[in-house]
């Protein structure tokens, strides 16, 4: 892949007009376009035929399904619009995770949610997680990927901290998607996220594809802000090569 295609900017807008302004924007500058829960409540899935048919771009649909085995079954079945990525949480069991890899039909790339990358240390233990998964998330990241793996997923979404650790632990094959990345030139008011890196660090730890939006969404700028983040993706896939 070019530099350019492993970045994913989120269309987290609450509208098709928004969309279509950062889709005009940024189509030759990034690789995938994200729709997640706002998006897609506001516009439905006629915005993912929009996608595909008008604007011609390429899309990770990101709902990060979540429900009992038949009900994921069923919802799944119904992405016909042809996603490259698509989401599903582990944290609900590896029949759950089947039912999404085997009901999917249009060959898009299913992605096993580990843990959000909100959560640290004091999140976890208040969620009832035993001290060795809440203390070093990592290791339940870790659980949940090698569960995703069984079950037949093609790849996680973790925080870039714990990508390299996947790759080790499930192979150089299995797609590494790390939200949270948080330029060192960019500042995001009221971050929420805690477990993040620079996309330079993500993607020489081994990520994929890296997740940026609002240090390029509340740029001044955005087209020069995702040229930016592009660089830091040629020069990490450079200095990890140098270190196989």
């Amino acid at each position: 892949m070019e530099p350019r295609e492993r970045l994913i900017f989120p269309l987290d807008v609450p509208n098709k007009t928004e969309a279509e302004r950062f889709i005009s924007l940024l189509r030759d500058h990034v690789g995938l376009f994200k729709v997640g829960l706002e998006l897609f409540v506001a516009e439905g899935p006629d915005f993912l035929k929009f996608m595909t048919d008008r604007a011609r771009v390429e899309y990770f649909l990101d709902l990060k399904f979540h429900d009992i085995p038949a009900t994921v079954a069923r919802a799944s079945a119904q992405i016909r619009r042809g996603p490259r990525l698509t989401t599903v949480h582990v944290d609900q069991g590896p029949k759950m995770l089947q039912a999404m890899v085997t009901s999917l039909k249009n060959g898009a790339k299913v992605l096993g949610v580990t843990v959000l990358t909100h959560l640290g240390p004091d999140d976890l233990e208040a969620l009832g997680f035993a001290s060795r998964y809440a203390r070093d998330p990592s290791q339940l990241v870790l659980l949940r990927a090698r569960l995703a793996q069984a079950a037949g997923c093609d790849g996680v979404v973790c925080a870039g901290p714990e990508a390299r650790a996947v790759k080790a632990a499930c192979g150089p094959e299995f797609l590494v998607v790390c939200p949270a990345i948080r330029p060192a030139w960019a500042a995001v008011p009221g971050d929420d996220q805690q477990r993040v890196m620079t996309p330079y660090e993500a993607i020489k730890a081994g990520a994929d594809y890296i997740v940026v939006g609002r240090p390029i969404r509340l740029a001044a700028d955005p087209v020069a802000a995702a040229r930016k983040v592009v660089a830091e993706i040629e020069q990490g896939m450079r200095d990890r090569s140098s270190l196989a």
